[in-house]
């Protein structure tokens, strides 16, 4: 039933469209506000000399997209990314399909410089760069050769590595399979018109979403079926997904607002399922690396600064704290999945770490009764101020986990 069937393609630029949407309102809601990006746009110092061919300089302005090598030898890469225009602009290294996510970074400010460090198999690639961040961005064929290079990994060390992916990977799958148990019980309830238990249930079943987010958004298809948000249209696009369903149960900020009817409730719902289940079976088949586990916590960090703090989230529900919590829950596990191979490289980072962690836990400790959060109208924009400086405090640090890990 599926009204504007979609190429992947064009799914992963809608996704794509999504972020750059939600991060230009940002942009000019925080110019009157507060500071949430200042951590997310880290300055990175100097490049020290690459000796061994992996680090990448990428410039990007509003007609270009200047990578200066697209051939590296496999390894830990280092994508140095500069801004050289005047809008804001983002970076991605996509599989060879372009659709799978393997590496981004969002929010690189007019005249910044981001750093994206991940370990690189052989394969084919290509890289984007997304000026003004419109559309499916400037993109290159970009190659990892393969190396006969020897990284000597300790008998100890690749037990800690071992165990980090392992109970990575097991977390990511309970939290999966919590979110379809989650989202059977919610659809029912919303088919059968039991609004009031269905609107309890929408912020604790989306937990297990916003815990495992930068996971389900390496699916260029399936992210923005989910989580598509009404401000981030376009012409002439389905909105599906829990926020299609949000605005339905929470109508009060709608003007001229047209309730669905049983049968597009039932369309909307049951699209929903599908999409969960294909989540589900999809998420446990994936394997992970220790650089895939870091950036996904720091990516977690940035989507509770582009979207959870200011509020933006859940615009009809207003139930953004909840994503805020889920997103720093899953930001810490990832951390401390790799924390024992961070204590023997760069323990000072590590403590730094779990002292920010717990910060962030307490502040928002502040806001929740039980399971609850208050709503994210009741906050005021001293409190608001606050939660972003923490973002902030915390964020720094997180940035340089994945580089310290692979070091």
């Amino acid at each position: 039933m599926r009204r504007h069937a979609m190429t992947p393609a064009r799914k992963m630029a809608r996704k794509m469209a999504r972020k750059s949407a939600r991060n230009l309102a940002l942009v000019s809601a925080l110019a009157l506000t507060v500071p949430v990006l200042a951590a997310c746009t880290e300055a990175v110092p100097s490049a020290e000399s690459d000796d061994d061919g992996r680090t990448v300089t990428v410039t990007s302005d509003a007609d270009s997209c200047e990578v200066s090598t697209d051939d590296v030898p496999a390894g830990t890469v280092t994508f140095n990314v500069t801004n050289t225009g005047d809008e804001v602009t983002e970076f991605y290294l996509l599989a060879s399909d372009g659709l799978t996510i393997k590496g981004e970074i969002e929010n690189i400010g007019p005249q910044a410089t981001r750093q994206l460090v991940l370990n690189a198999a052989a394969g084919d690639y290509l890289t984007a760069c997304k000026p003004g961040m419109v559309g499916e961005g400037i993109r290159s064929d970009f190659t990892v050769e393969e190396s006969d290079e020897e990284v000597e990994v300790s008998a100890d060390e690749q037990q800690l590595i071992d165990d980090a992916v392992s109970n990575y990977a097991a977390y990511v799958k309970d939290q999966s399979d919590q979110l379809l148990v989650a989202t059977k019980k919610f659809v029912t309830l919303y088919e059968a018109g039991e609004d009031d238990e269905a609107r309890a249930l929408y912020p604790l079943a989306r937990t297990h979403w916003e815990r495992i987010e930068t996971v389900a958004e390496s699916f260029g298809d399936l992210d923005p079926e989910m989580d598509l948000r009404e401000a981030d249209l376009t012409a002439g696009e389905e909105w599906t997904g829990w926020h299609r369903i949000e605005k339905d149960l929470w109508p009060e900020r709608a003007k001229n607002y047209t309730a669905l009817t049983t049968k597009e409730r039932t369309y909307y719902a049951e699209d929903l399922l599908a999409n969960t289940e294909t989540l589900d079976k999809r998420v446990q088949k994936l394997t992970y690396t220790v650089d895939q586990i870091a950036n996904g916590s720091r990516g977690l960090l940035e989507e509770v600064a582009t979207g959870k703090v200011t509020g933006e989230e859940e615009y009809w529900s207003r139930t953004d704290l909840y994503d805020f919590q889920a997103n720093v829950d899953g930001a810490r596990v990832g951390f401390e999945g790799v924390a024992p191979i961070l204590e023997t490289k760069d323990p000072e980072l590590a403590a730094s770490l779990r002292t920010r962690f717990q910060q962030m836990d307490d502040l928002l400790a502040q806001y929740r009764t039980g399971d609850d959060f208050v709503s994210y109208d009741d906050l005021t924009q001293a409190q608001v101020k606050e939660l972003s400086d923490a973002v902030n405090a915390l964020s720094e640090p997180l940035s340089q986990l994945t580089a310290a890990v692979l070091s």
